[in-house]
């Protein structure tokens, strides 16, 4: 076998985020993913795969995209295939093996790509980053007819079903997968724990929420990221619906039986999520692994997401994003940390009692007056 050689696997899989959830550690993820962005490439880090194929450009050069360099980074070869027949040609599971870009089931070449690397991705992110002035003309553009067309959310005219959750004068998390959404996580774990927010989950943030020992309050979305056991955990569903009133998500739900509302919104899952906390009433909202600069929004390829732009200007005086709960927690250090504080503190004036006899007499002396004096 050559250095150059990798076998394993082959895990197909159109959408990316649906793989990663069959993707184990050795296996060869071959993907269908134009500009692949970075909380997927987090995503296919962290199953522990050895390469991915990508069939479109995993960088097309429409903007900044920081998701293949992260991919190869993080030790993951990348081969850029446009084109490959690979998902006509390969079975699920089948052994294949990438030689120089060459993908081989046994002796037979099924295509040929290009091995991305570190300096070749640097290089690209740079000069995307110079021409960003053609990606913000275009979301500018793509804002202002949202505006246009549905600046109505800003009036609040969405018609958000009565739910059973309660967020008049609480705090609300709101998590979506977006990028570094499980470390956005960690960090909030204090302020869960001290101020007991309403947990609002965006489709798979659900599952994240449940890894890491919650229950979603409410799950939002069109239910096509969400593991059946999140969904069956949560304690209210709301299917976001097309503003027509279709709503595919909420076939699945009817098949497995649960019980759901729905809200008919433009925009996505994520603004939806949003919205709702605030339009019920929360007197702060956390987010976490939302969409929160221009690359974020780029990144995502859809038009939908200067709907984001704008419901953050809606919700932004009670908005704070994960990564400022830090400040949130300081203010609120809980009564755990104060008892520790005052235990350790007795603790030293025992130690001191104990080893000096002098101290110890002193004290016993004021004992003996204080009992005189009442008495005793």
């Amino acid at each position: 076998m050559s250095v150059s050689e990798i076998s394993g696997r082959a895990r197909l899989g159109r959408r990316t985020k649906q793989l990663v959830k069959r993707l184990v550690p050795g296996d060869i993820a071959v993907i269908d993913h134009l500009d692949l962005d970075r909380v997927s490439a987090e995503e296919l880090l962290a199953t522990g795969i050895r390469a991915v194929i990508n069939v479109s450009p995993s960088q097309s050069g429409r903007y900044p995209n920081p998701g293949p360099l992260a991919l190869v980074r993080g030790g993951v070869t990348l081969v850029d295939a446009p084109g490959a027949q690979l998902f006509e040609a390969l079975n699920e599971g089948d052994e294949i093996s990438l030689r120089d870009g060459a993908v081989y089931r046994g002796a037979d070449c099924l295509g040929e790509g290009q091995v991305l690397t570190v300096p070749e991705l640097e290089a690209a992110l740079a000069d995307q980053q110079g021409r960003v002035t053609e990606a913000l003309a275009a979301f500018a553009e793509n804002t202002m007819r949202y505006l246009r067309d549905e600046g109505h959310l800003l009036a609040g005219d969405i018609g958000f079903p009565p739910l059973a959750t309660r967020f008049r004068d609480r705090h609300a998390l709101v998590i979506a997968r977006g990028p570094g959404f499980r470390d956005d996580l960690r960090i909030v774990r204090p302020y869960i724990r001290d101020f007991r927010p309403v947990l609002v989950a965006v489709d798979g943030g659900a599952d994240a929420l449940c890894e890491a020992g919650y229950t979603p309050d409410v799950i939002v979305g069109d239910m096509d990221s969400v593991s059946d056991d999140s969904l069956r955990a949560a304690r209210e569903l709301l299917v976001h619906a097309y503003a027509d009133g279709r709503a595919p998500g909420a076939a699945r739900l009817e098949a497995l039986n649960l019980a759901y509302t729905t809200v008919a919104a433009p925009g996505i899952s994520e603004d939806i999520a949003l919205l709702l906390a605030f339009e019920k009433g929360a007197e702060l909202i956390v987010a976490v692994g939302t969409h929160l600069n221009l690359i974020e929004f780029l990144e995502r390829n859809r038009q939908g997401m200067s709907s984001t732009f704008v419901t953050r200007l809606k919700v932004g005086e009670v908005l704070v994003d994960a990564k400022g709960v830090s400040r949130l927690v300081s203010s609120r250090a809980g009564l755990g940390p104060l008892v520790a504080f005052a235990l350790a503190g007795l603790g030293l004036i025992v130690v001191a009692i104990a080893v000096s006899p002098g101290l110890r007499h002193l004290i016993e002396l004021a004992f003996l007056r204080v009992r005189d004096l009442l008495g005793l």
